[in-house]
């Protein structure tokens, strides 16, 4: 499989799995049909848009390319069809949304290289379509983005690019660096929810209670 197929496969695959924790996060919200939509396309494209623009991929393959809508759509028909069956999983939201990072991380780099950006633009570029959509879910759905929290959800993003730029850089890309990449980035992400590994924090002085004045 080519570079290009392979960033398609992934892109979709990624698109789907984004839309879909999308959908669901909507749902649990009770939010209507356009509401559930406009969530998952948002959570689905957002990133790569944002990746597009910063490349000079204009317009946006998430803005011209049909088959992104009909990815999303197809994962909000999935959501509301089968919901009761999706409801099953664990945290559901949680676990297509680390699928979906380590699969935009992955394809997020790879699209970068292929219009040529250099290692440390890629790296950045990945991440970004990676956690883009989570943020724009967070920020519609009114909760604090997972990034700006402890949890270990950008760095996860930012591990599965590392290791598929470096292996391209290095001339080690084969059929292979992508799906490690995404199995760390994905393996990163799950274990630390099961485990609670979380990032440290840092108690500011101001927090404390003022001393009082005489």
């Amino acid at each position: 499989m080519n570079g290009h197929t392979l960033f398609a496969v992934l892109d979709l695959t990624g698109t789907f799995a984004f839309a879909l924790s999308g959908a669901v996060a909507a749902k649990q919200r009770n939010l209507d049909l356009f509401g559930i939509v406009v969530i998952a396309y948002s959570v689905a494209c957002g990133g790569g848009i944002v990746r597009d623009l910063c490349i000079g991929a204009i317009p946006p393959a998430g803005l011209a390319n049909w088959r992104y809508l009909l990815v999303a759509l197809t994962a909000v028909a999935v959501t509301l069809g089968a919901y009761s069956q999706v409801q099953r999983l664990k945290q559901p939201v949680l676990l297509f949304d680390a699928v979906g990072l380590g699969l935009f991380a992955v394809s997020g780099a790879q699209k970068a290289l292929l219009h040529g950006c250099n290692a440390e633009v890629a790296i950045l570029l990945g991440t970004t379509t990676a956690v883009g959509g989570g943020v724009i879910r967070d920020v519609l759905l009114t909760r604090v983005p997972v990034i700006l929290q402890r949890e270990i959800y950008a760095s996860a993003a930012l591990a599965g690019a590392v290791i598929e730029v470096g292996a391209s850089s290095l001339g080690w890309g084969t059929d292979w660096s992508p799906w490690i990449a995404m199995a760390v980035c994905f393996g990163l992400r799950y274990f630390s929810l099961q485990y609670h590994w979380n990032l440290p924090t840092y108690a500011g002085t101001s927090a404390a209670k003022p001393p009082s004045v005489d």
